[in-house]
């Protein structure tokens, strides 16, 4: 499968800003970037630094006034989508390190707050089946409704709530996982048939020695995801951080399969 993507970014700074910008598709097996191009032209500074453990780029910006970043890209994905049931789960003493950080509490996946939970739901249930199980969970016992979290919302706050966006499902996937000792992370991607066309965020668990991505959203599946990056949760991730204040004109996201 190949996706089109366009992006619009409009902001306006009414000071001189320094703004990290990470909305282009990573470079990783299972997605080959074909074409991208991305333009700030009035921003007076311009520079690449890698993403969250090398994982996609993240891009500095010097912006005064108004700044508008428009990004397009086609991607090829071979990615299939695995049966998590099947896999196996690591004991924490064989993970890699490249998964310890994502078995512990972060600011919006307070997982140590829902081991009982996890423990008394979940708690019969082996290896990926598991996951399996937390997703499913997650997508009966939650209504997507726009609007209904903030900045400040937490998995734990969605788990009480029982209603939040794409990154709300996912923080909660993640905040399960990791109560159950299973190392768990968002990822920012792209996906066709998102409504409403935006950003979308996805878990991501470390089964069977590999990263899987998991939407309880049911919006995409690992087929046609194209990742962004990658984080301990949301704000890791954030397509746009403003280190001063701002004023946002419009933003626009098109992804479509071609």
């Amino acid at each position: 499968m190949n996706l089109e993507i366009q992006v619009q970014l409009d902001y306006t700074f009414e000071q001189p800003c320094d703004v990290l910008v990470q909305i282009e598709a990573a470079r990783l097996p299972g997605q080959a970037v074909l074409e991208a191009h991305i333009a700030a032209p009035a921003a007076s500074h311009f520079s690449r630094v890698p993403a969250q453990d090398g994982i996609g780029e993240r891009i500095w910006l010097r912006a005064e006034g108004d700044l508008i970043v428009d990004y397009s890209a086609r991607v090829a994905l071979t990615r299939r989508a695995a049966d998590l049931a099947s896999l196996p789960v690591i004991a924490p003493h064989l993970l890699p390190g490249e998964a310890v950080p994502y078995l512990l509490p972060s600011r919006y996946c307070q997982s140590n707050q829902l081991a009982t939970f996890v423990e008394e739901e979940f708690g019969t249930i082996e290896g990926g089946a598991k996951v399996a199980a937390m997703r499913d969970w997650v997508a009966a016992h939650l209504s997507y409704v726009p609007g209904s979290s903030d900045a400040n919302t937490t998995a734990v706050d969605t788990f009480v709530a029982r209603q939040g966006i794409c990154r709300d499902y996912a923080h909660l996937v993640i905040t399960l996982a990791r109560a159950a000792d299973i190392p768990a992370r968002i990822a920012s991607v792209y996906a066709p048939g998102v409504t409403p066309p935006d950003f979308h965020a996805v878990a991501e668990v470390f089964l069977g020695g590999a990263w899987h991505l998991v939407d309880a959203t049911d919006m995409a599946s690992a087929a046609d995801i194209a990742v962004i990056g990658i984080g301990r949760d949301i704000g890791d991730v954030a397509f746009l951080t403003a280190f001063g204040p701002l004023e946002m004109n419009g933003q626009s996201v098109m992804v479509r399969e071609v």
